[in-house]
């Protein structure tokens, strides 16, 4: 591990706003703990340097915002930016996706953002837009609540768009093209347009298209994994930075 890395995990030792592990014992406590308020928890799913988390965070100040991802270097970022803006609507929480559940309550969440995931093209269970992560968010996600997903992944939108028309999930909105949207005045592409990542513009710059759903997470028993096949991404078989010649 090289030295700035082991500087940055030395430093977010440091962070209050940074939980990871030993873990404190927070499910069920995050707003009488941590927020000190009663305000909506809305969780971003791999943050990574944690823009979304804090530009939301400036966005909704009526609201409480952590967000996950288990590479603690890039989250870094964003836990320092919240405390050098005095953001005390904004949590770090340094974890695995698939273990989600044990930090949390049941209802404790209100809303999710999942924003410029990989797409897990080789393995279904492993797509943080799947049936067997809708099974864990329900647990701890409130009845009805929000699920979001921005991505440039063309395989994530058809797996997930294949998805929701398996399960009865209520789509609010959907696009393939969040950004040919300039004079849409709907609340959901407005909210969606207002803050980019920077990989989201990266992508941008090489002339992929964003693609944006948002859902109502309905309680289940039952669900459904899509089986259709899907073509895969093919600038991502080549890495994150290459954009394939057409």
């Amino acid at each position: 591990m090289g030295k700035n890395k082991l500087k940055k995990f030395a430093e977010m030792e440091t962070f209050s706003n940074v939980f990871q592990p030993p873990y404190e014992p927070m499910a069920g406590q995050w707003r009488a703990k941590y927020f000190h308020n009663d305000n909506p928890i809305v969780m971003e799913l791999g943050c990574g340097r944690g823009e979304y988390t804090v530009g939301l965070a400036e966005r909704y100040p009526d609201k409480n915002f952590i967000g996950v991802d288990i590479k603690g270097a890039r989250m870094w970022a964003g836990a320092k930016q919240a405390i050098e803006k005095g953001l005390s609507n904004v949590a770090f929480l340094r974890t695995q996706i698939e273990f989600i559940t044990e930090f949390f309550a049941a209802d404790e969440i209100d809303e999710v953002w999942i924003t410029f995931c990989d797409p897990q093209m080789k393995k279904a269970t492993k797509r943080l837009t799947s049936t067997y992560f809708m099974q864990r968010y329900q647990r701890i996600v409130r009845p009805n609540g929000l699920i979001h997903l921005k991505t440039d992944s063309p395989f994530l939108y058809t797996y997930t768009t294949e998805m929701l028309r398996l399960n009865p999930y209520p789509v609010l909105c959907q696009t393939d093209d969040l950004y040919a949207q300039q004079n849409d005045t709907d609340s959901w592409l407005v909210d969606a347009q207002a803050l980019q990542t920077h990989y989201e513009k990266q992508w941008l710059d090489r002339g992929l298209s964003i693609k944006y759903i948002v859902w109502r997470l309905t309680p289940l028993t039952r669900w459904e994994e899509p089986t259709i096949e899907i073509e895969k991404d093919s600038y991502r078989s080549y890495g994150r930075n290459y954009n394939s010649p057409e």
